[in-house]
Order: structure tokens, then sequence, then C-alpha cells
């Protein structure tokens, strides 16, 4: 039986798919197969075959297993501000009862290894009183946490794996994402967040002059997953 994890980051625009992106394609290095989900999108681009996400894309890039784009990413928004915005200028009910149904349709195909994307941080609502991190908890997914490194950013992880605990989820592993390389004393707040996170580091990723999958995937180790 496969395993699935929900993937989460300190905040926005702090590399989460480009991490969940690398973590497939070094699962599919190890011959594993793959699923993704990301199953609310806003600053989405309209297309001929209708509204497109960057990041979807490059997960459904991702998969080894065949998937639509519709499977991935159901709940594409254009306007690039807060999903539960968007979808109130959309008209669309936006709750995780609404995407449970589709997220579930993707874990029934029982890859290897399946990424299902949040977006933002951990507390992004998606309408009054509910937020996104209802749909781990309903699905009871373990997390994966993409740290954004940079000034602030050991707050911010450290709030965050304890709202994930204090939901009931287990932190399955973290990943340092180095979104700024001069940021002061680096070593020490990878080892300050090493010793604060319980969970173990899944990988330091520098920042590269070309993220590719395949280019991060060099900097991840899968090991602490224990992935069949």
């Amino acid at each position: 039986m496969g395993q699935a994890f929900f993937v989460t980051g300190t905040d926005t625009e702090i590399g989460k798919t480009t991490i969940a992106a690398g973590l497939l394609r070094a699962a599919r290095l190890r011959g594993l197969s793959t699923a993704a989900a990301k199953p609310v999108a806003s600053g989405c681009v309209r297309t001929p075959d209708g509204l497109r996400n960057e990041d979807a894309l490059a997960l459904l890039g991702e998969c080894s297993l065949p998937l639509s784009y519709e499977q991935v990413n159901p709940l594409a928004f254009e306007p690039a501000i807060a999903p539960h915005l968007a979808a109130r200028e959309a008209g669309v009910s936006l709750t995780a009862d609404a995407l449970l149904g589709p997220v579930r349709a993707v874990l029934a195909l029982d890859a290897d290894i399946t990424l299902v994307e949040g977006a933002g941080g951990w507390r992004v609502p998606l309408h009054e009183g509910g937020n996104l991190s209802d749909l781990p908890v309903a699905l009871k997914l373990p997390v994966i946490l993409v740290v954004g490194v940079r000034l602030g950013c050991i707050n911010h992880a450290v709030l965050t794996a304890e709202a994930v605990a204090r939901d009931g989820l287990a932190l399955a592993g973290w990943v340092a994402n180095i979104v700024e390389p001069q940021t002061s004393r680096l070593d020490e707040n990878l080892a300050t967040l090493a010793e604060r996170l319980p969970a173990p580091c899944l990988g330091r990723v520098p920042r590269l002059a070309q993220a590719t999958p395949e280019a991060v995937a060099h900097y991840l180790d899968l090991a602490p997953l224990a992935l069949r």
C-alpha cells in the first residue's frame, strides 16, 4: 500500500511546489510510482483547455500514474489572491468537504507516494470558520513542511509544527529550502531548526539557478519517509 503526505509551507512563495516536484522526482528515480494533487489553486492562466496553474502543472509533470489536469487541480481560480477571496469572487463554495472527494480519488490510485500540496501556509482560510488544514486533518495525512529559510523562518517553522501537532497530525519530515542564501548565520539557523522541529530533515536545498525537479531531487533524502 502506498503512502501519502500533505505538503505545507512556512509561508507563501517559499518553494513548496519546487520541493514537492523534487520529492516526486526523487521517488521516480528510485523506481516508485507517483501521484499528486493541488486541490485548490489561485493565480491561474486562461488557456484553450481552461484555467491552468503553473504549480499544478509542475506536479502533474512528475506524476508517473496517468492523471488529468482536473484530477490534480479540481478547483482553479484566475486571480492571484488568497483562495477564499478568489472563490468568493467566483461564487464558488470553498470548503474542505468539497475537496475531499477529488483528493480521495487521487489517493485511491495508490501510488507508492502521493503528495497533496496546500496553498500558502498551514492556516490558509477556505471559508468562514474553515481552513485548508481541515483537509489533511480529515484525511489523516502526515505532513511534510517546507521551510523557506530566511530571517524569521525559525519562528514560522516552529509555530507551524506546533499547529500541525495540535491538529493531531504527524510531522513526517521537513525540508530546508534556502530562499535567501545571504541569511545571516545560515548554518546556525539550520542547526536550530533541526533542534526545534520534531521530525527528520529530508534535505537542504540551496538557491539553484535552475531549480528543476531533477536538480532539487539531488539534495533530498527520502529514507526517513520509509517508502516501500
